[in-house]
């Protein structure tokens, strides 16, 4: 979209025909202790508000990337690894916890004949970003950065591609752009779009990035800490950019880290770094936590949602995992 500031390359043909739509039924069970076996509700600066342990008989449901609310806390889209676009609905007790997935559908990614796209490396969608009524998501293995038209009932193929700035070739086939988010307009980077890689490192061991468009365009750099990837991104409505990072060894299995960086350093040739508000192991209801958004509740609370890609695998799960970020 010329609107937004960026330049498109190789526009692509939408397909004649719509891509199938199928309902899928999810069954949730909830979440009421972060920390397995405490009731505590406070971790760092996040405070649990509840979590879903979903499963489907759905074939397709799982692998679980990226996603955006398109209502703050209600009205989902995301993509999966496998090649689908997600939708659906958290739905809420009076309370306003979450109790359960709504109206969930899934559609599959297709190609510029509009066929379905079945081949893992076209369709590896790990990060999304949305704007309007425009979905622009983060392909690795084939590396790009696409925009496609959100219509629920009716995906079609990418109608432009964007220039990602990062040299192609210092991309890595598996870990490419996780991250691909926009910025506040109010904030130092004026809206921009900026993407992260999950650990394409530079020669120092950093993991490139970029702001795609606005002043501060460019390529800047992550420092890596300890032996975590980044697996997606959100912006907090001060401009600081929030990255949600996992760690997985056969010893110690899976962990999971916040990171928070300051807006004011993202900026090109830049190498940014930040605090980590929350680090946790496998003691926690964690998986391999891939999704996140922030978004602000009716009464003014930061929220911060996430959701775990269970890479179709019985030894995994899909969680939704919800918190208030407290400021003071």
């Amino acid at each position: 979209m010329l609107a937004f500031g960026l330049a498109l390359v190789a526009p692509l043909i939408a397909q004649a025909e719509p891509a199938p739509v199928e309902q899928v039924e999810v069954k949730s069970r909830p979440i009421t202790r972060f920390h397995i076996g405490r009731d505590e509700k406070q971790f760092g600066p996040l405070e649990f508000v509840g979590g879903l342990e979903m499963t489907s008989r759905s074939r397709n449901f799982g692998a679980l990337s990226s996603m955006r609310f398109r209502k703050p806390g209600s009205d989902f889209i995301g993509v999966a690894d496998t090649g689908f676009w997600f939708f659906g609905t958290v739905t809420r007790d009076a309370d306003q916890r979450p109790t359960g997935i709504s109206d969930f559908r899934m559609v599959q990614m297709v190609d510029e004949a509009g066929n379905p796209a079945n081949e893992k490396w076209q369709v590896d969608a790990e990060g999304l970003a949305v704007k309007d009524d425009v979905a622009t998501v983060g392909f690795e293995r084939n590396h790009r950065v696409a925009q496609f038209h959100i219509n629920p009932d009716d995906m079609r193929a990418a109608f432009g591609q964007l220039d990602f700035l990062v040299p192609a070739q210092e991309l890595r086939q598996n870990r490419g752009f996780e991250t691909v988010a926009y910025a506040p307009e109010d904030s130092p980077l004026k809206g921009a779009l900026v993407v992260v890689s999950e650990k394409s490192l530079d020669k120092q061991g950093n993991i490139f990035a970029a702001v795609l468009s606005g002043p501060r365009k460019g390529v800047f750099t992550v420092q890596r800490s300890g032996d975590f990837d980044i697996t997606d991104g959100s912006f907090l409505p001060d401009g600081d950019l929030l990255l949600l990072e996992r760690s997985y060894s056969m010893a110690r299995g899976v962990r999971m880290r916040l990171r928070r960086i300051d807006a004011a350093t993202i900026a090109k040739g830049n190498v940014v770094d930040g605090p980590i508000l929350l680090e946790t192991d496998m003691s926690y209801q964690i998986d391999n936590m891939e999704a996140m958004d922030v978004w602000r509740r009716a009464d003014g609370a930061v929220m911060v949602s996430m959701f775990s890609d269970d890479n179709h695998s019985i030894l995994q799960r899909n969680l939704y995992l919800e918190f208030i970020l407290r400021e003071d």
